[in-house]
């Protein structure tokens, strides 16, 4: 546990520019903090003490604004930044060297049992508002845009933005098959909503023409 907690203060050191030493990071930091809480109830609820453990969870959330399910696997030297806002799911795992801004959720999409929650591999980053839903997996080294709400399976070393969440770059390249830059989703929508309104004026006119037939004869 001391040995996760000199890796979470490390990874603090390394990522915030504005962290002057360990020991105020120790003392001051509430994803160091929210992260040496879990940990404690993380142990607790492997020994099947999981009252005890979603307690300590929510003392942790109270203290420090960060949410993370005492079931929840995460690797030492992940660092939070921030953190008001963050929520953490009972199936999430997360490896090490993963950046966490504030706002974000690692969340599931429904009631379904079994892996619900994301994977984060190592050196992934996750920046504030960010929306990761269902049990899929986020690869090494990948970047989640702010506010991007992410459904799907994120490759290695690619930039996710948008909602939904879509790759654009992997390597540092553009990934070009996509073309979301030239599409205008509210524009789809109003030329879908017109189809529908001449196929419902087509139909307008069929019963009128019906309703004649009817009275003639």
């Amino acid at each position: 546990m001391f040995k996760k907690l000199r890796a979470d203060i490390n990874a603090a050191k390394k990522n915030d520019p504005a962290a002057r030493n360990k020991f105020e990071i120790w003392l001051t930091y509430s994803g160091v903090h929210a992260l040496s809480w879990h940990r404690v109830a993380h142990f607790f609820y492997k020994i099947k003490l999981k009252l005890l453990a979603r307690i300590i969870s929510q003392m942790a959330k109270f203290f420090t604004g960060i949410e993370i399910h005492p079931a929840a696997k995460i690797a030492g030297g992940v660092f939070i930044d921030h953190g008001a806002g963050v929520v953490i799911g009972e199936t999430a795992e997360i490896e090490e060297d993963v950046v966490i801004y504030q706002g974000v959720t690692l969340g599931g999409t429904g009631k379904e049992k079994g892996k619900r929650h994301p994977t984060i591999k190592r050196g992934a980053m996750i920046s504030s508002g960010a929306k990761i839903l269902g049990g899929f997996t986020v690869g090494e080294y990948a970047k989640i845009g702010a506010g991007a709400v992410v459904l799907k399976e994120v490759p290695a070393y690619a930039t996710v933005v948008g909602v939904p969440g879509m790759v654009v770059r992997v390597n540092g390249e553009k990934v070009n098959d996509l073309q979301q830059e030239k599409r205008d989703p509210l524009m789809e929508e109003i030329c879908h909503l017109r189809d529908k309104v001449f196929c419902l004026e087509e139909e307008i006119v069929k019963l009128k023409a019906e309703k004649e037939d009817k009275k003639k004869s």
